[in-house]
């Protein structure tokens, strides 16, 4: 009886300190679904102790999506606690993995781009069940963009395999009088990408099949719905967008660069909280504007994967409530092309293209978007051409003009000669303003001296035909803040005519890439006193700020006034408006003749009240529920407990 006694006593012991770790659901029914992670029975708990999401689930321990500490939960010094997250389906089940890290194994010398030590996969301690997504439901990442065309709108969205699939359209829901097109499917290899971490397992994901099928016979200014996928493999939900109207007197657009995507979870790459607050913020804008042509722009360093193919899945789901309403244009930065030995590097940029691609060499944003026109050069290795480099199209009052500052944009470069005719044939009659961009600025007061050879070359041959042809605004990335600048022509202020005296039109440089990136350069500093910490702002620069947010265009045969919006209020904080003439009006205080930064609170509400007002309210139903997942974040990250703090560079 005694010796029963104490094995029933040593059996209720053991299994009092099981490590148990679970998971509800199992099965998800879309991206962004949220899984509870459960986990009780750890003896002596450490800070340290983190949880692995791994996809597909037999990856090697080392090849993690991401991972979470188990500080963040509350009540984790038990040895027990959870975790909720929301998953990106990628085409493959997940699985989850506790391991213990002690303070002795911490390796400064394996970290993560944001300079944080990489946990170690030493000592495991329990994995869990699998969990995956429901078949049937449909593709996903969906995303618009316009063909250049009259009467036609691109989609394009990922699948889990070649299987056909269609779109089907119509002016009513659920009513596919519009009619059906069949969507072309392509893929990109392991062997397509040309560095790491791209072409190594740390970093690469299968990623689906990216479909791409063409709406046409569309009517000008119609709301069509539309619903992409097949009868065998399933259905997306319904979406909807307005048609491009090629008689619009007004145009509406919203742009940026730099944003990059949010994940719920710590990864081997820095990843961009702010995106939320962007996209957000624009998704406001866009349900308040109401049944109108609208497009989005974001002008280079788009998801800032990177490498880490997964980033791509988080960014398209992230932007899929706004890219699936209105078409999203793109134009390539630096973060997703460059590599050691990309095609064009002449011997004065060597400061200039590195690795910042993380090895994808332009393949996943060559096929993952699809614009207007024909650009492509060639990779000089095994994988496709990069595409998507330099186009345009007019929509509405406005030419806008893409080009690449990441290939040849030289004289005799095919770039070159695109630019100098595209610019030379608009008709200023039909499209009175003209608005250029690309992702590195040819203009900025930020300290970043490796750019400075390419922005001379930029000045030399590029910044004449902009003068010549009358370019109305140039719009510029790379640098992850908002500055705006006088009417500019070799470094020199043009009049504007604020009173009315003689002025020269000369294209207005505005550098918007503060959509999400936190990477901050400092600004120049005093030529003389390089190493003091003042940054006094030249008189070229009317506007500058660190804030994140976005701008949006509206323009009539008129006028085009540009805004500047912060994420921080969702307010406008900085503006410029010119006439086709032109003319640049108002910008500032009018009463000096100088703009700088003030604003007239009549402006201002001229701007902001047209169509923001009524809709302000309309994003907290349909977007807070995608927003609260990735909110618990910054409040995980607070919780965690590490030993060690984000740190910012001047890396962009």
């Amino acid at each position: 009886m005694i010796l029963l006694f104490f094995f029933l006593l040593s059996l209720l012991s053991q299994t009092q300190s099981k490590l148990i770790l679970s998971v509800t659901p199992k099965i998800l029914s879309k991206s962004g679904d949220q899984v509870l992670i459960r986990w009780s029975g750890i003896e002596s708990p450490s800070k340290l102790d983190w949880l692995g999401l791994y996809s597909p689930p037999d990856s090697t321990h080392d090849n993690f999506i991401g991972y979470k500490f188990l500080s963040s939960s509350p009540n984790w010094e038990s040895g027990s606690g959870s975790i909720s997250l929301p998953l990106t389906s990628l085409r493959s089940n997940y699985s989850f993995r506790i391991f213990r890290w002690t303070e002795s194994e911490v390796n400064p010398d394996l970290h993560d781009q944001d300079h944080n030590p990489l946990p170690v996969t030493h000592h495991l301690l329990v994995e869990s069940e699998r969990v995956g997504f429901e078949s049937g439901r449909g593709p996903e990442q969906i995303h618009l963009a316009l063909t250049g065309r009259e009467g036609e709108m691109r989609v394009m969205f990922v699948a889990e395999d070649p299987a056909e699939r269609h779109v089907r359209y119509g002016e009513r829901e659920g009513e596919w009088e519009g009619g059906v097109a069949v969507a072309s499917a392509v893929r990109y290899e392991r062997e397509d990408m040309c560095h790491g971490p791209a072409n190594e397992s740390v970093g690469w994901r299968d990623p689906g099949w990216i479909f791409d099928a063409v709406m046409k016979g569309l009517k000008g200014g119609i709301k069509y719905y539309y619903q992409v996928g097949s009868e065998s493999k399933g259905w997306s939900s319904t979406r909807s967008f307005v048609s491009w109207d090629t008689s619009l007197n007004e145009t509406t657009a919203f742009l940026f660069g730099d944003m990059g995507t949010a994940t719920p979870y710590l990864t081997f790459s820095r990843t961009q909280d702010e995106s939320i607050s962007t996209i957000k913020w624009i998704l406001r804008d866009i349900e308040a504007i109401g049944d109108k042509p609208i497009f989005i722009s974001h002008i280079g360093d788009i998801s800032y994967a990177r490498g880490y193919s997964w980033l791509w899945d988080e960014f398209f789901n992230l932007i899929e409530p706004v890219a699936s309403k209105v078409p999203y244009h793109v134009c390539i930065g630096n973060h997703e092309y460059d590599w050691p030995s990309q095609p064009w590097k002449p011997e004065w940029s060597n400061t200039i293209y590195g690795t910042d691609g993380g090895g994808e060499c332009g393949v996943p944003y060559s096929l993952r978007f699809n614009m207007p026109g024909n650009s492509s050069e060639p990779t000089g290795t095994l994988a496709p051409a990069t595409r998507n480099l330099y186009y345009s199209f007019d929509m509405g009052p406005v030419h806008f003009v893409y080009m690449s500052t990441e290939t040849n944009f030289l004289p005799g470069s095919s770039q070159y000669n695109f630019l100098k005719h595209d610019l030379e044939s608009v008709d200023r009659t039909k499209t009175p303003f003209v608005v250029v961009q690309g992702h590195r600025p040819m203009y900025t007061t930020s300290y970043e001296s490796r750019d400075a050879p390419l922005r001379e070359r930029m000045l030399e041959h590029l910044e004449p035909l902009f003068v010549k042809n009358n370019v109305t605004l140039a719009l510029w990335g790379h640098v992850h803040r908002y500055e705006r600048f006088c009417p500019l022509k070799n470094f020199t202020c043009g009049s504007m005519g604020l009173k009315w005296e003689g002025w020269e039109a000369l294209p207005v440089h505005v550098v918007i890439g503060m959509a999400g990136q936190d990477w901050q350069p400092t600004w120049e500093p005093r030529p003389d006193h390089p190493h003091d910490p003042v940054f006094p702002q030249p008189k070229r620069s009317l506007y500058r700020t660190g804030e994140f947010g976005y701008t949006r265009l509206v323009a009539t045969k008129e006028k085009l006034i540009l805004s500047f919006v912060g994420n921080h209020d969702g307010e406008v904080h900085d503006m410029v408006e010119i006439l086709a003439s032109g003319q640049v009006i108002n910008g500032g205080d009018s009463d000096s003749g100088k703009v700088g930064a003030a604003l007239k609170d009549e402006v201002m509400q001229y701007s902001f009240s047209r169509y923001v007002w009524g809709g302000s309210v309309l994003v907290l139903g349909g977007f807070v529920g995608y927003v609260l997942g990735f909110v618990s974040r910054a409040r995980n990250r607070a919780a965690s407990g590490r030993g060690w703090t984000s740190l910012k560079s001047e890396e962009i």
